[in-house]
């Protein structure tokens, strides 16, 4: 298995679920660290000369797009091609609840994947539960301030845990038969950021709040902190119209 994007968040966890099954791991990302008990390479999209060392050997892929590239199709349509010529057989894409089968960004990723291999899923989870504990954003802030700056008003979002799409990754990539779908992954509760911040609370015994600002003021200063352009301004707007999501949701039933 090749496991792109080794060193992130769902990366890695994915490298240490499939190691923990006995199944071979290529980790690659751009430094070339991985995690232990896995075959680490370098990887760069950008770089066609790492994807024969990357894709040696594996029958199967999950791929990360590369980070703040508005326009992501372009980039990796010649490794998904490569990949496809070099007999890989199944990929899957991380993706995100938010951006649909033919959307801007991964939306056109999602139709390539599909196009590309005769096995495929995409999974598209709600945002991650790890944003409010790593080096996310609301992270820093939270250690820092003690606030969670938000322009979602009390939009709802069901943040499901990193480990859970590492989970139903590992059992697509080894799996009997692919869904040839995309799958939406959800935690278990629609929470507002009030409520994060409610729950971070009781478990620190810190205070934590949230500070509400304008879609316009919120996509600064994200941007200010890192946030790709052209991100800041979509997420407050879906956030604040999200209903209640389901545990898993997909177009059909799947079992691996």
């Amino acid at each position: 298995m090749l496991a792109i994007g080794a060193t992130g968040t769902t990366g890695g966890l994915l490298c240490r679920e499939l190691i923990g099954r006995g199944v071979p791991v290529t980790a690659a990302s751009r430094t070339g660290c991985g995690t232990a008990g896995a075959r680490s390479v370098q990887f760069d999209w950008y770089s066609p000369a790492t994807y024969e060392r990357a894709v040696a050997g594996a029958e199967a892929v999950y791929l990360i797009a590369p980070t703040g590239e508005p326009a992501p199709e372009a980039v990796m349509r010649p490794f998904l091609q490569y990949a496809a010529s070099k007999k890989v057989r199944r990929a899957v894409l991380l993706s995100s609840s938010l951006v649909p089968a033919g959307g801007p960004g991964l939306g056109r990723v999602h139709e390539l994947v599909a196009e590309t291999f005769d096995e495929w899923a995409v999974l598209r989870p709600s945002w991650f539960m790890q944003n409010f504990t790593n080096d996310h954003m609301h992270a820093r802030n939270i250690r820092d301030r003690g606030l969670i700056t938000t322009a979602t008003g009390d939009g709802r979002v069901a943040f499901i845990d990193a480990h859970d799409i590492a989970r139903v990754a590992s059992a697509i990539l080894v799996g009997q038969n692919a869904p040839n779908t995309d799958l939406t992954l959800t935690g278990p509760s629609a929470l507002s950021y009030a409520d994060v911040a409610s729950i971070i609370s009781r478990a620190t015994g810190a205070p934590s709040d949230t500070s509400r600002r304008t879609t316009s003021t919120c996509a600064k200063s994200t941007a200010a902190m890192g946030c790709p352009r052209h991100m800041p301004r979509c997420s407050p707007a879906w956030t604040r119209s999200s209903p209640p999501e389901p545990r898993i949701a997909s177009p059909t039933p799947w079992r691996g």
